[in-house]
């Protein structure tokens, strides 16, 4: 503990430390060390295949839909388009509810459940709402979900369709956090707020633990990461840590990269200023829902992160975010959520930085599918005007002339 506490009991519920600091997972690493790789072979290709480096004691159950084995893919049209040798986007997309929001909110509601939890709330700018409700009717608990009223109509259908009571407030993220910071202790339910429990972190993490299988063990040169609550910033590079301390991983990297909205820039705007922690932000516009929050908690520890590995912080803009979702979708077939095509637009300013060489192993985090967002602008389709008859012909001139 950052203050000096004793360690607490991982059999009693925790949320933060006496002095407000987040509490984190430990595991016995030196024992770990005896884990072979090999014993992956034959196991689930979901998170918790990883079971020896997750909070889970023996014989607990996962509350789980098939979370996690999301696939690295290669892009080499986006890689040569940036001028890159090597590009993977590991899709987040393919997760049981459309983001990377199910990992962590799977392994908090496993965990809580086995705490005794008798309900669920949470604050959420978009996908963390849906997937806590999902999860908690997975196992048959309540759930409770306070969102913004500026948040994807998906994610609130998501959250509704699964039997979660949501509610809308004005405001951001951190305005429905402090309603659920006074409703949670009333209602004796648990609190899933980023980063103020010590279990969505660990689900997080295993996006790192999974993304250096992929990789045989071999850390990439940058990894970008689409950030808000930051939760996931903070995690990877602990699933890395702990993937060295047991002797899996060697070497340095990889260097962490946080991707922000103009506007709503606060890991960015105190990164370059090289302030200690970040400020909030009053009134941030409303861009891509997932990098709307003006006052992460974990604000210290991801400037902590950028620092250490000799990583950046890039903020993007909104007509930048449309137009990489299409360019991504153009020349890969992927259609990414807003906050993972934030990553696309960062990769030319951190070319124009002369950050990222030729020859640069980068991995891009693709945390959600665009389709469970609004579309951005699109060509108006062709009407096929005329007979049934006429519409081969019509096809074959347009596709024609290009």
């Amino acid at each position: 503990m950052p203050c000096g506490a004793a360690p607490r009991d991982p059999r009693q519920r925790s949320f933060l430390c006496s002095c407000g600091a987040r509490l984190l997972a430990r595991y016995d690493l030196e024992r770990a060390r005896g884990w072979s790789r090999g014993s992956l072979t034959g196991r689930a290709p979901d998170m918790w295949r990883y079971r020896e480096l997750l909070p889970l004691f023996d014989g607990e159950t996962p509350v789980t839909l098939g979370e996690g084995g999301t696939p690295l893919l290669a892009l080499p049209r986006l890689a040569a388009h940036f001028g890159l040798r090597t590009i993977w986007g590991k899709d987040e997309g393919q997760n049981p509810t459309g983001s990377f929001k199910a990992r962590g909110l799977g392994m908090a509601i496993t965990r809580a459940r086995t705490l005794g939890a008798r309900g669920f709330i949470i604050p959420s700018a978009g996908n963390a709402g849906g997937a806590a409700a999902v999860y908690a009717a997975r196992c048959g608990l309540p759930c409770a979900v306070i969102v913004p009223r500026a948040t994807p109509r998906a994610a609130v259908a998501e959250a509704a369709i699964a039997g979660a009571r949501v509610f809308t407030v004005d405001g951001t993220i951190a305005t429905a956090g402090r309603v659920v910071a006074k409703v949670a202790p009333q209602l004796g339910w648990f609190d899933l707020s980023t980063l103020k429990e010590p279990y969505r972190l660990e689900g997080k993490k295993t996006m790192g633990l999974e993304l250096a299988e992929q990789l045989d063990w071999t850390p990439p040169d940058w990894l970008l990461y689409p950030t808000g609550g930051g939760t996931g910033l903070v995690g990877i590079p602990k699933a890395f840590d702990e993937l060295r301390a047991i002797g899996w991983v060697g070497g340095s990297g990889p260097r962490y990269v946080a991707v922000q909205g103009e506007g709503c820039a606060p890991v960015v705007d105190a990164f370059l200023s090289g302030a200690e922690t970040t400020t909030g932000i009053d009134n941030p516009p409303v861009v891509a829902a997932g990098l709307r929050v003006p006052s992460p908690f974990a604000g210290r520890q991801m400037l902590k992160v950028l620092r250490e590995s000799g990583g950046d912080a890039v903020a993007v803009g909104e007509r930048a975010i449309t137009e990489a979702q299409r360019l991504l979708a153009r020349l890969e077939g992927i259609w990414t959520s807003p906050e993972g095509a934030a990553l696309v637009a960062a990769l030319g300013i951190l070319k124009d930085r002369r950050r990222l060489t030729a020859d640069a192993r980068v991995v891009i985090m693709l945390t959600g599918a665009g389709i469970k967002y609004e579309a951005p602008e699109l060509p108006t389709p062709i009407d096929l005007a005329g007979s049934p008859d006429e519409a081969p012909g019509q096809v074959i001139g347009v596709l024609s002339r290009g």
